[in-house]
């Protein structure tokens, strides 16, 4: 019986044991398939990042007058011509073109000086498309401001500070006689009125300021709402040379943050290169621009002579104009890598010319903020160099020559993956039709949508604090 009862005790012990084993034999391909299927935030892939998840962002876009948006255009292309450096090509389209044009049709201006800050009109242009078109957008329009994320304002305020710079340049730090002042005061008076703006103070409102210019005068008004901008660098009102850092007149960088703005890329002004059409590249190191500027844009004027005697490097001054254009497609085409250090403010839209041309970026920048991250890891297709190790004579240039063909190979890989992501264009005429599901339109709106908590958060204490009492702005983070 002894033999029984064992062999009995062993079945009910072994039976459990076989179960445990089945069933980790079981979850464990699933575990695995979910661990690898899994998207990880720093994916070069862009679809990883955007179709695996479900959300979507509820937008409001207030009734503003039209003479804000599209009637700017409307005004941009009545002017008879623009005598500044870039204007050609808009002078031929207003010959050629413009009459011909509905002005629910309007282009935005090619001018280089504007151009690159044309987020304005590529993302309202989403939002005006009719839902049924919009398979793609990650943005949904709300139909009143109580069912929205976010109210989105619709103010072209980078065209708006352009155009008073083509009429009057003079009175533009002025109020008197300044039309894009008029504009900015009509914009931040009217959402004042609004219940949204009284029930947040602004918070869950989106302002697009690419332009470091745009919205000068009412920068401390906007500064607890969304901004969009390209960096932090254009927040200061005036230079540092005159101000010594010391002046009551400067709004000082508590007013942005990464914990609530959303940096975006500028719109690059060369076309895209396809990995398909790289050839052999002759040029180590290419940079086309202005040596001189402003500001951070000193170390510019130091590399510049640094690098201006070295063997297969370039450095070209160069205009914004039709000319500078084809220099700069041949130059970054022919080059391993692309010099972009910083200038008036810490990037430009060299960086995303350099992408689309499959030039490795050599930045050189220490302040420097860029569109995405934390969706897209900027390491593995471009260079980070401090401005100490920069400036030491031949450091660089030796530093680029110890990079492998593997490397650099599979830097423009990485490259070409990614140039999808820094796109605005949908080619609709007037910006108004369907968007590519990778592009940079709902990536903004996807960081935006990361925002949110916190917004919700700030605002929610907010209310509660007791009449005649502040919270001291504390918006610096890493």
């Amino acid at each position: 019986m002894i033999p029984l009862k064992n062999t009995a005790t062993r079945s009910s012990c072994s039976i459990p044991s076989l179960f445990i084993s089945l069933s980790i034999l079981c979850i464990l391909p699933i575990s695995l398939f979910f661990f690898h299927s899994s998207p990880t935030p720093l994916s070069l892939n862009p679809q990883i990042n955007l179709q695996t998840s479900p959300n979507f962002i509820k937008v409001y876009v207030p009734n503003l007058p039209r003479s804000l948006n599209y009637g700017l255009l409307e005004n941009y292309w009545d002017f008879d011509s623009d005598s500044r450096i870039g204007s050609e090509v808009d002078n031929q389209i207003r010959k050629t073109h413009i009459g011909r044009s509905s002005k629910n049709s309007l282009p935005y201006p090619e001018n280089p000086i504007i151009k690159q800050y044309s987020a304005e009109y590529w993302i309202l242009g989403d939002l005006m498309t009719p839902e049924k078109l919009k398979l793609g957008s990650f943005a949904k329009r709300a139909l009143t401001a109580e069912k929205a994320d976010v109210i989105f304002v619709p103010f072209f305020a980078t065209l708006s500070a352009e155009m008073q710079l083509i009429v009057n340049k003079g009175v533009f730090r002025k109020k008197e006689g300044n039309e894009d002042y008029k504009r900015q005061r009509m914009v931040v008076d009217f959402l004042k009125q609004t219940e949204a703006w009284k029930r947040s103070g602004g918070r869950d409102h989106v302002f697009v300021i690419t332009d470091p210019v745009a919205m000068w005068h009412v920068k401390a008004e906007v500064a607890p709402a969304i901004l969009l901008v390209v960096d932090f660098g254009g927040w200061y009102k005036l230079d540092s040379k005159a101000s010594n850092e010391s002046s009551s007149d400067m709004i000082h960088h508590s007013q942005v943050s990464l914990l609530k703005d959303v940096i975006v890329p500028y719109t690059h002004l060369l076309p895209r290169l396809p990995l398909s059409e790289n050839q052999k590249r002759e040029i180590l190191l290419y940079f086309k621009g202005a040596k001189h500027r402003h500001r951070g844009g000193i170390v510019r004027e130091k590399l510049w002579d640094l690098l201006i005697n070295e063997p297969r490097v370039v450095m070209e001054e160069g205009f914004p104009n039709a000319t500078g254009k084809e220099q700069s497609i041949k130059g970054m085409r022919t080059s391993e890598f692309c010099l972009h250090p910083a200038g008036d403010t810490p990037t430009s839209c060299r960086l995303f010319d350099a992408i689309q041309s499959l030039c490795i970026p050599v930045i050189v920048s220490d302040n420097i903020e860029l569109p995405f991250e934390g969706m897209v890891d900027y390491s593995k297709f471009a260079v980070f160099v401090s401005v100490s190790d920069a400036l030491q004579p031949s450091w660089l240039v030796n530093h680029l020559r110890s990079y492998s063909y593997e490397q650099k190979d599979r830097f423009r890989h990485n490259m070409a993956v990614v140039q999808p992501i820094f796109e605005y264009e949908n080619g609709q005429s007037g910006g108004i039709g369907p968007i590519s599901p990778n592009g940079a339109i709902n990536y903004i709106w996807r960081k935006v949508h990361q925002k949110l908590p916190m917004i919700k958060e700030a605002i929610i204490r907010e209310k509660r604090k007791p009449p005649g009492v502040s919270v001291p702005l504390r918006c610096h983070c890493t």
